[in-house]
């Protein structure tokens, strides 16, 4: 069965358009990947959001001079539509050329083209260089799983039977691991994460976890529904009063992805992970 990205540009040569081009932005339905994990658009059992933070933004004034920002975006996690990474991408280069009356002028125009895309309200924040510059590189809070002297044996895919939790003991914790990599489902480029689990509900068994989280390895699939895929796995074999899934990916092409899903209506930190 065909992917709906296989219609995007992902994968393929594309012309630097430099001029503001909102078409460029692609489009991909959630519904059939909700489908796969037994979901719909009303039922899932999460809330959340996707932060993308853009690196290489650019705009010109009137009077002719660049401007360089750094751009974070929020789509909605019950968004109709995930927005393709490289038509993001285009759609950001024909900013390049193009001029805008101010900074607000551009953020009304983003938030316009990028709710259309998503299908929901985006939030669109620009910051300068000297802010983000300011907020430094964050240290992830919780503990580290991946020293466990732990054998490992799978990699194709998700293997949610390689988790295990102790139900007689309720812990509340944060647990985290920079391992995470799976593989984009067009193009099989890699894409590298770390993803932090916090709970309140049966002991979680920290190795099962770190071989769980390993098995996506070679898995396909877009950032947003490996962290679906891992909330849901959580979710039924815990059986916890909250839980919250957030994964900090490495950037690619100026932009990372960091999907977050929770039983909570909290609004994640974006703090910028070293490898970020």
């Amino acid at each position: 069965m065909q992917h709906p990205a296989e219609l995007s540009p992902l994968g393929k040569s594309s012309a630097y358009v430099a001029t503001y081009s909102p078409e460029q932005l692609f489009p991909i339905p959630r519904a059939p990947k909700w489908a796969e994990l037994g979901l719909t658009a009303d039922t899932l059992p999460y809330r959340g959001v996707d932060i993308w933070n853009c690196y290489e933004l650019s705009w010109l004034l009137p009077s002719g001079k660049p401007v360089v920002a750094i751009g974070e975006f929020s789509i909605p996690a019950d968004s109709p539509n995930i927005i393709e990474s490289k038509s993001f991408k285009l759609y950001l280069n024909s900013l390049n050329q193009s001029v805008f009356d101010s900074r607000e002028a551009l953020v009304d125009i983003m938030v316009r083209d990028l709710s259309a895309a998503a299908g929901k309200p985006v939030g669109v924040r620009l910051r300068t260089l000297d802010e983000v510059s300011r907020e430094g590189v964050t240290s992830q809070k919780g503990y580290c799983i991946d020293e466990l002297d732990v054998t490992i044996e799978h990699y194709d895919s998700p293997r949610a039977d390689l988790l295990g939790c102790d139900p007689a003991r309720q812990v509340e914790e944060c647990v985290y691991s920079h391992l995470l990599k799976s593989n984009c489902p067009v193009t099989g480029q890699p894409d590298w994460g770390t993803v932090v689990v916090e709970y309140r509900g049966a002991a979680l068994d920290h190795g099962s976890l770190l071989a769980y989280l390993v098995s996506f390895r070679q898995h396909a699939d877009f950032h947003e529904q490996c962290v679906e895929r891992i909330f849901l796995d959580l979710q039924r074999l815990l059986k916890p009063e909250r839980l919250s899934v957030h994964a900090r990916y490495v950037r690619r092409g100026g932009l990372d992805i960091n999907p977050y899903r929770s039983t909570e209506s909290v609004a994640p930190s974006n703090g910028r992970l070293v490898r970020q």
